[in-house]
């Protein structure tokens, strides 16, 4: 193939991969059902929710092998944390009485569960140093958390990118009707088990009819830093990444870094983007220059788009270099298996060796060579064009 049309396909195909990350940012939804991010991912961009300093404290821990608490996943966190931010925000839109009732009585369950679940993050003894000793120990190796400072990661946790579909939106929204319908009930009877009781069998019911849909997302940040994770998660679980065909393509990407530095840009475009719709509503008098500064913004946002879908190549990159080590590990078995029954038949006095088929398979093995060999050639150019940031 000309290098013309080599480049005109690759042109191509980062093109279709970056509007395809564009459209579904966008729409805030992911085709299909996906599983929450890995702890490792969800820490990663949670780094870039925190203070320079912890996270390069955060970057230390990791080069030298320290492991964080387990809480059963930080998508769940997420999930927990949202459901009580709702709750509150319910119980305090309400008037006195039995409802409210009902929804502080909520709220105040779903905060102990948090208040359990950041003390396991924050005071595990078997994760950060205790002793006086130890902890000047870990300060000067550069991975010393302080309470503070593990308090704020927890609560950067809480915002881990994480799926909302509409299974689980519809189920929340038949709780919260269920709570309000039994807190009136409760006041007008004496009955309580009865109304619990049917309660739990309509609920039942409706998550057993319950379809499901693609997973949607709070915003178009929220999507992407998903994305973001999932495409780490998927690189880093690469048996090809990992293996020596890819040796200098991970000594060129650091993905780790790469996933935190999106974070933080993500986080802060966000931020930003918020104060200043937050300014346009406050004083109209602004629209004209809040204007021109969000349009200033747009191609800080097309390069996170771009960021996330160079991450998209390398994976779709590394699912076809792993079909084709596949086929380099059965062929190899298939020429040492010639080659057993090749010393056999010559055992046997049979001296007509056929080697014919073990050619072929040798030639084979050739060809996948050279195709690994444009998957290398293929990565380092979206490697590079991913960590050519100015």
């Amino acid at each position: 193939m000309p290098a013309s049309d080599a480049f005109a396909g690759a042109a191509e195909r980062r093109s279709r991969i970056t509007e395809q990350v564009r459209h579904w940012c966008e729409r805030a939804r992911l085709d299909g059902r996906h599983p929450d991010l890995s702890d490792a991912a969800a820490l990663l961009i949670a780094a870039g929710r925190v203070d320079p300093a912890t996270r390069e404290i955060l970057s230390a821990r990791r080069r030298a092998g320290r492991a964080f608490p387990s809480i059963g996943g930080f998508g769940e966190l997420r999930r927990l944390a949202d459901e009580h931010s709702r709750t509150v925000d319910r119980a305090g839109a309400l008037r006195p009485g039995p409802v409210q009732l009902a929804y502080r009585y909520r709220a105040g369950e779903l905060g102990k569960r948090l208040g359990a679940l950041r003390s396991t993050m924050t005071m595990s003894g078997a994760h950060y140093a205790s002793g006086v000793r130890a902890i000047r120990r870990d300060r000067r190796d550069g991975v010393h958390l302080d309470l503070d400072q593990r308090d704020a990661l927890f609560d950067a946790l809480t915002r881990t990118p994480a799926p909302v579909s509409v299974q689980r939106q519809h189920l929340h929204d038949v709780r919260n009707a269920l709570l309000e319908g039994a807190a009136v009930r409760v006041a007008r009877i004496s009955d309580r088990s009865r109304a619990r009781d049917a309660g739990h069998r309509v609920a039942e019911a409706l998550e057993r009819a319950a379809i499901s849909d693609d997973d949607r997302f709070v915003d178009r940040y929220d999507t992407l830093l998903f994305l973001a994770g999932t495409l780490y998660d998927r690189i880093e679980g690469s048996g090809a990444w990992h293996s020596e065909h890819f040796s200098i393509q991970r000594a060129q990407l650091d993905l780790a870094d790469e996933l935190t530095q999106i974070a933080v840009d993500t986080v802060a475009l966000h931020g930003i983007v918020g104060e200043l719709d937050g300014a346009l509503s406050s004083t109209p008098e602004a629209r004209e220059h809040v204007a021109s500064r969000r349009a200033a913004l747009e191609p800080v946002w097309d390069q996170l788009v771009e960021r996330v879908a160079a991450l998209a190549r390398i994976g779709d990159l590394l699912a076809h270099a792993e079909s084709q080590l596949r086929a380099v590990a059965s062929m190899r078995w298939a020429t040492g298996l010639d080659h057993r029954i090749d010393e056999l038949i010559a055992r046997s006095g049979n001296r007509e060796l056929s080697a014919e088929n073990t050619h072929q398979v040798g030639d084979q093995l050739g060809e996948v060579e050279e195709l690994l060999g444009a998957f290398r050639a293929t990565l380092g150019g979206d490697i590079a064009a991913l960590t050519a940031r100015g």
